[in-house]
Order: structure tokens, then C-alpha cells, then sequence
């Protein structure tokens, strides 16, 4: 597909958006998204405020959060094989007969193990648009430059899908009811999906692999183990902040304010990464990688100083800073080291780690928080974002060598 034109004083992010069909499918995208920062959330408010336990929305929105990370690597195999269409459309329908069916059992009262039954159906089926986006990234720039621009603006936008999602999923669902959080992500889902599947012109072409890599899974590419273990981490300091959160600020009386301390947190990363991605860098992206990590460690300690939501605030938007900048590097890594008939599925890894780390990481804080209340869930992000930090301060040597073959 044919770039267009971009003048070096331009807005970098202005120039990528004029690409043909650009704005049409990041818009798409964004709205597709929307569901990835309610959903885990809402499904924690809806529990919690059904079945008054704090444990019980943990777990089941790690079985919803797992059932995604798991699956939608297979999801994006199938869609570098067969196409974004062929794919989404029917995992669409799945994912939202699964998330009907988690609220229609929440509301009835139904046992644990029937919300466990319909939140792994409704995580298995999302697939992951953020991957899906970044393919068709791929697939319409050529300049490797304008690429990392169109990176760290799906970043941002992701980071504003984490500003928008969790306000309004705990406004609908403290204000309206306890399940309007999840009806309104499966509309998001609905509109948005459809709307980036009909988008044919910018899909991007079936590759067919060499023969020689046909048959090798994307997880044992050489620099991938260590990148996945990584962002595990930190997405679970995502997902034990949520639930965190949320009990902090029920402790204060403010539990309707959780979402928007969330947002902050948010807001810093997003911050972060469109000043990142509006620059060009000529150090080697490994370094910029274990600069954003090793930030991130002291960045998250500073949760165990909030004594109210302003200061959990304040701590929670300087360590976002170190958020999108670190995500934006390490989907640059992933794409170094495979080849385009399996970028999808690489991709996908990135987010499938994070959700994965978040299942965990929202299981972990609600025990925590059940058991010694919220300031002793706050060790747990604490603790994955040192383990982030000094796992990639040790492979920092394997990733500069392994990115650089």
C-alpha cells in the first residue's frame, strides 16, 4: 500500500493518520478495544457487588483474563493464516454469547463454577484487535520510522482506552448497576469489531510461511521466553491494581473513584508514549528497553507511600510514565525477530503475556485484600515490577545479542 508524503517538520502522528485508510481502521481499532479495559473491572464491581467478595471477582476475572491470553494467540495463528475477517467475525459472536451469558448468571445468583464456565468462553473468543491494528501498521508503512510512530500511537490509544474504561465502567456500574459495565463493553465489542472487519482494503494479505519455519510456534523464536516473562510482570501489576484499587478506595468510602484514579495511571503512560513516539531514536532499542523496566521498579514502590486517593493518584501517574514507552520498545523487539507471516501471532504474545500477568495479578490482590486489606495487595505489583526490572537487567546481555542476529 502506498505511504503518503510527510514533511519533516510535520506532526508525525498527523502524517501516519494520512495514510489511506489509516484513520478509518485506528478509529475502528480503538472503539474494538474498548472492551479490554472494562471488562476485567467491570466483572470484578459486578461480582463483588453481587456476591460481596472480593476473592470471588478475582478469581473469576482471572479465569476470564486467563482464558484470553491463552487462546488468542491461537486466535491470531489462525488469522495470519486464513485473514482478519475469516477469523473475528465468528470469534465475535462466541465472545459476546460468553459475556451475555457471565451476566446472566451474576444476576441470577448462579453458582461460581457457571461464572467460571462463561467467562472462559468469553475471554477464549476476544482475540486481541491491538495485534490486529499493528498488523495492518505493518502491512500500510514501509519506513521504519513512521512505524514507530504508528506503535506508540496505538499505544497511546490503548493507554486512553485505559482512561476512558475503567471511569465509565465504575460509574455504570456504582451508579446504574452492577452488570451495565459488562452490557456496555459487549456493545463497544459489537460496533467496533464490525466496524474494523468490513475495512477490506487495508486487511492485510495471508503470507505463506518458508518451509523451513513453518512449523515453529512464535514462543520458542529465540528472544521471545524472556520478553513473555517480562510482560507477565507487568501485567500483573495491571491486574492487582485494579482490584487494589478498587478495595482502597472502598476503604476511604470513595469506591466510585476507583475508576478514575485508574485513569491517572493511565493518563501517565499516555503521556509518556506520545512523547516517545513522536521522537526518532538512534540508540538500540534493547537499551531503551532495560531503561523503561528498571524505571518501573522504584516507579511502582512509591504505591506503598498512598495514604489517600490523591497520593495513590500522584504515584500511580509517575509510574505510568515508564508504561507505554517500555510497551512500545518491546512490540519493536517482537517485530525484529519474526517474519511477517507470523507478525500477527507475535504481536498477540505481548498482549497475551500482559493478560495473563493481570489474571494472575487480580487472583493474588483479592486474596491479599480478603485476608489483610488493601495496603497489603499493594505488595503484590510491587513485587512484579522489581521482578520485571531485574529480569531484564540480567537477560539485557541475551536480548542485545539476540536482537542484534
Amino acid at each position: 500500500m502506498p505511504e503518503t508524503a510527510a514533511s519533516p517538520r510535520s506532526n508525525p502522528y498527523a502524517a501516519v493518520l494520512r495514510t489511506p485508510g489509516a484513520l478509518r481502521f485506528s478509529a475502528a481499532g480503538a472503539l474494538a478495544r474498548l472492551p479490554m479495559s472494562m471488562v476485567g473491572i467491570g466483572a470484578v464491581l459486578m461480582v463483588q457487588g453481587l456476591y460481596d467478595s472480593y476473592a470471588m471477582a478475582g478469581r473469576v476475572a482471572a479465569v476470564l483474563g486467563l482464558a484470553q491470553a491463552f487462546v488468542a494467540p491461537q486466535i491470531a495463528r489462525w488469522v495470519d493464516r486464513r485473514g482478519q475477517r475469516t477469523v473475528l467475525l465468528p470469534a465475535l459472536a462466541v465472545s459476546l454469547l460468553g459475556l451475555g451469558g457471565l451476566i446472566t448468571a451474576a444476576v441470577l445468583g448462579a453458582p461460581e463454577w457457571v461464572l467460571w464456565l462463561f467467562a472462559a468462553v468469553a475471554g477464549a473468543s476476544q482475540g486481541s484487535y491491538g495485534s490486529m491494528v499493528r498488523a495492518r501498521w505493518n502491512h500500510a508503512l514501509d519506513d521504519p520510522r513512521r512505524l514507530h510512530t504508528a506503535y506508540s500511537l496505538e499505544s497511546s490509544i490503548d493507554e486512553l482506552v485505559y482512561i476512558v474504561g475503567p471511569v465509565l465502567a465504575t460509574t455504570l456500574a456504582t451508579a446504574v448497576a452492577a452488570p451495565s459495565a459488562l452490557v456496555v463493553a459487549g456493545v463497544a465489542a459489537l460496533v467496533g469489531g464490525l466496524l474494523f472487519v468490513v475495512q477490506r482494503a487495508t486487511e492485510p494479505p495471508v503470507v505463506a510461511p518458508d518451509t523451513e519455519v513453518r512449523h515453529r510456534p512464535v514462543i520458542l523464536t529465540p528472544g521471545m521466553p524472556v520478553l513473555v516473562l517480562v510482560f507477565v510482570a507487568m501485567g500483573v501489576i495491571f491486574g492487582s491494581m485494579e482490584v487494589v484499587t478498587v478495595a482502597f478506595a472502598e476503604e476511604l468510602g470513595s469506591k466510585g473513584a476507583s475508576g478514575l484514579v485508574l485513569a491517572v495511571f493511565a493518563l501517565g503512560s499516555m503521556v509518556a508514549g506520545l512523547v516517545y513516539g513522536a521522537r526518532n531514536f538512534t540508540s538500540p532499542a534493547v537499551r531503551r528497553f532495560v531503561i523503561g523496566m528498571a524505571a518501573l521498579g522504584p516507579g511502582v514502590s512509591l504505591f506503598l507511600l498512598a495514604h489517600s486517593l490523591w497520593t495513590l493518584a500522584a504515584a500511580m501517574f509517575v509510574a505510568g510514565l515508564a508504561i507505554a514507552p517500555t510497551v512500545i520498545t518491546g512490540n519493536g523487539l517482537v517485530q525484529d525477530m519474526v517474519g511477517r507471516h507470523q507478525l500477527t501471532e507475535a504481536l498477540t504474545w505481548v498482549g497475551t503475556s500482559i493478560g495473563i500477568g493481570a489474571s494472575l495479578g487480580a487472583s493474588v490482590a483479592g486474596l491479599r485484600v480478603d485476608d489483610a486489606g488493601a495496603d497489603a495487595g499493594f505488595l503484590v505489583p510491587v513485587a512484579a515490577a522489581w521482578f520485571a526490572a531485574l529480569l531484564t537487567l540480567a537477560a539485557s546481555r541475551t536480548l542485545r545479542r539476540q536482537s542484534a542476529a
